[in-house]
C-alpha cells in the first residue's frame, strides 16, 4: 500500500520502521501476518509530525523522534503545528495515499484528512478498546493496577478513539513495569499488529467491528497528579510511581526539598496504627514509610538538580529514623 504516516513521539518509531523495513527494529519476531514478506512491502509517501520542540530531558529544541526516524530512512517529512491547515490538506490529497497510519500523532485529524486515503486512517492505540480512550492509556492502566492491557488497530473517525476496531492483541503488565517499559513493549507489539492489519485489509478485505463494552477515558496527565498522597494505600502509591515514570515523575517532600521517587515497592500490606508518611525504618539503600494502608519501601530517588540515587544514600543526614515525617507541608 501507499501510506502516509502520522506520528510524533518515540512510541511511533517502531511502526514507522516496520512500514519502511518490514519489521520493527530490534524485534524481528513481532506478530506480522504469516504471508507477509520480510522486505518492505509498503511505500511510505510522507511522514507528518509535530514541529521541533524543547525536549524535557535534554533541555534543547530537537525534531520529534518520528521526524528523526523518517530522516534516517529518507522519507519526506511534513512538520506542522496545525494538521488541518489548507496547505497540508492539499499536499496530502496530492499524494493520493491508499491509507494513513496514525500512531500517537498528538492531534485529532479533521474529516478532510480522514476521507483522503481510499482505505481510511488506521490508528495504533495502546489499550484494549473501548477501555482507556484518550491521551494516556498506558499510564492509567498501570496507575489503576491493571494486570493486562494490549494494543488495537482501529479505523479512525471524528471521535476520540471511538472508531471500529480491526485487530487487538493482549499484553500482560508485569509488577515492575513502568509507563516507559510497558510503552516500549506495546510500541513493538503495535508495529507488528499494524503490518498484520494492513496485510489483511489488502488481501482479505478485513472489515473493522464496532467497539463493545464499557468505555473509559484516559485523560492527559498533569504535573499535579504526581504529588504523592501518603494517605493512600501503599499499593496505589507504588502503581502511581510506576505509571508516572518517566514523566511527570511522582514526587514528595523531604525536609522541605522536592524529591522525585523513581522506584518503590510494597513492603507490607499492613502498617497498624502508624501515622501515614512516618519513617518506620531506614537502611543503607531504602527507606520504609507508613502509608494509609501498608508499608512502602522507597528505593530510588532523584532530588531536584541531582542524579538518581538510592533512598538510603539521599536520606542519610536528613532523616534520623523512626518518627521523622517524610512529607512536609
Amino acid at each position: 500500500m501507499k501510506v502516509v504516516f502520522f506520528g510524533t513521539p518515540e512510541f511511533g518509531v517502531p511502526t514507522l520502521e516496520a512500514l519502511t523495513c518490514g519489521s520493527p527494529a530490534g524485534m524481528p519476531n513481532a506478530p506480522v501476518a504469516a504471508n507477509a514478506p520480510t522486505a518492505n512491502r509498503h511505500e511510505v509517501l510522507a511522514v507528518v509530525t509535530q514541529p521541533s520542540r524543547r525536549r524535557r530531558r535534554r533541555g534543547k529544541t530537537e525534531p520529534s523522534p518520528v521526524n528523526l526516524a523518517a530522516r534516517r530512512v529518507g522519507v519526506m517529512v511534513i512538520e506542522t503545528e496545525r494538521v488541518r491547515h489548507p496547505d497540508v490538506i492539499e499536499i496530502l490529497r496530492g499524494l493520493r495515499p491508499d491509507a494513513a497510519v496514525v500512531v500517537a500523532y498528538g492531534e485529532i485529524l479533521p474529516r478532510e484528512i480522514l476521507t483522503t486515503p481510499t482505505r481510511g486512517c488506521i490508528n495504533v492505540h495502546p489499550s484494549l478498546l473501548p477501555r482507556y480512550r484518550g491521551a494516556a492509556p498506558i499510564q492509567w492502566a498501570i496507575i489503576n493496577g491493571d494486570t493486562t492491557t494490549g494494543v488495537c488497530t482501529m479505523l479512525l473517525d471524528e471521535g476520540m478513539d471511538t472508531g471500529p476496531v480491526f485487530m487487538c492483541v493482549q499484553e500482560p503488565i508485569a509488577e515492575d513495569d513502568t509507563a516507559e517499559t510497558l510503552g516500549q513493549r506495546l510500541a513493538q507489539v503495535g508495529a507488528g499488529l499494524l503490518l498484520s492489519t494492513l496485510d489483511a485489509i489488502e488481501h482479505d478485505g478485513l472489515t473493522p467491528r464496532p467497539q463493545s463494552g464499557t468505555a473509559t477515558t484516559a485523560r492527559p496527565l498533569k504535573k499535579e497528579d504526581a504529588l504523592i498522597n501518603w494517605n493512600l494505600p501503599a499499593r496505589d502509591i507504588v502503581n502511581l510511581i510506576r505509571g508516572l515514570h518517566p514523566w511527570p515523575g511522582s514526587y514528595t517532600y523531604v525536609s522541605g526539598q522536592r524529591v522525585k521517587i523513581l522506584k518503590a515497592t510494597v513492603k507490607d500490606d499492613v502498617s497498624g496504627d502508624i501515622e501515614a508518611a512516618t519513617v518506620v525504618k531506614r537502611d543503607t539503600d531504602s527507606l520504609v514509610v507508613a502509608t494509609g494502608c501498608g508499608l512502602l519501601s522507597i528505593d530510588v530517588v532523584q532530588p531536584e538538580g541531582k542524579n538518581a540515587m538510592s533512598a538510603g544514600a539521599y536520606i542519610r543526614g536528613r532523616v534520623r529514623g523512626q518518627g521523622d515525617i517524610v512529607v512536609v507541608g
